[in-house]
C-alpha cells in the first residue's frame, strides 16, 4: 500500500510495466524517449581531480536493552531497598535516621556488585600521584578535567583511579519474565 507522497506499490506499477512493455513495441517515439530516461547522462570528459580523502567511518551506536539495567535496579531493590530509599521524602527524617537507613542501602548494594560483578580499578596508580599520558592515550579510559590546552603528553595528578567492570554475572531470566517489575506489591495476610 502506498500514500501519496512515496513510490507506487509493487501491483501499481505491474500494469505499469506492461503498458509500458506494449507501448515501447509500438510506438517508435515512445521507445525513444524511454531508452533516453533509462541511458546514463554523459558529462563531457573533464580533468579528474584528485580522490578526496576517505571520510571517516560513521560511528556506529549500540542502543541498549532495558532488560539488564532494570534486573540490577530489581537486585539493588531486593538487597539494597535503593528504589524505597531515593523514594523517599528525607526531609522529615533526622540525620541519624538517615544515616542508619543509608548505611543498611550501603550494605545491600557492595553485595549485589560482589556477587553479580567483578569491579577493578582503570588505573593502578594511587590517588593524588604524579602520571603522564601519552599521545594516543584512550579517552574512554582517561577523562581529562581542568584546564586542558595542547595535545599529548600531558602530565598531571590522578584524582579518581575509574572504575570498569572486568565480569558481570547477572542472572538469566525466563521468557515470562517481566523485567518492568523491580519489586512486587507485597500484601500482607
Amino acid at each position: 500500500m502506498s500514500t501519496p507522497s512515496s513510490h507506487p506499490s509493487f501491483w501499481r506499477r505491474v500494469p505499469l510495466a506492461f503498458g509500458a512493455f506494449f507501448s515501447t513495441l509500438s510506438d517508435a517515439a515512445y521507445a525513444a524517449r524511454v531508452e533516453k530516461l533509462s541511458l546514463p547522462e554523459v558529462a563531457p570528459v573533464a580533468p579528474v581531480a584528485p580522490a578526496p580523502a576517505p571520510a571517516a567511518a560513521p560511528i556506529i551506536l549500540k542502543e541498549a536493552t532495558p532488560d539488564a539495567a532494570l534486573q540490577l535496579l530489581a537486585l539493588l531493590q531486593r538487597e539494597a531497598r535503593l528504589i524505597d530509599f531515593t523514594q523517599e521524602n528525607l526531609g522529615s527524617h533526622a540525620d541519624a535516621d538517615i544515616g542508619a537507613a543509608a548505611r543498611v542501602v550501603h550494605e545491600g548494594c557492595a553485595k549485589v556488585m560482589r556477587e553479580y560483578f567483578t569491579i577493578e580499578a582503570v588505573r593502578q596508580e594511587t590517588e593524588g600521584s604524579r602520571i603522564v599520558l601519552q599521545e594516543g592515550f584512550d579517552s574512554a579510559q582517561v577523562r581529562l578535567t581542568g584546564n586542558v590546552v595542547g595535545s599529548a603528553p600531558f602530565t598531571g595528578t590522578l584524582s579518581h583511579r575509574g572504575w570498569r567492570a572486568s565480569s558481570v554475572r547477572l542472572p538469566k531470566l525466563s521468557g515470562q519474565h517481566d523485567a518492568a517489575i523491580l519489586a512486587p506489591a507485597e500484601v500482607e495476610l
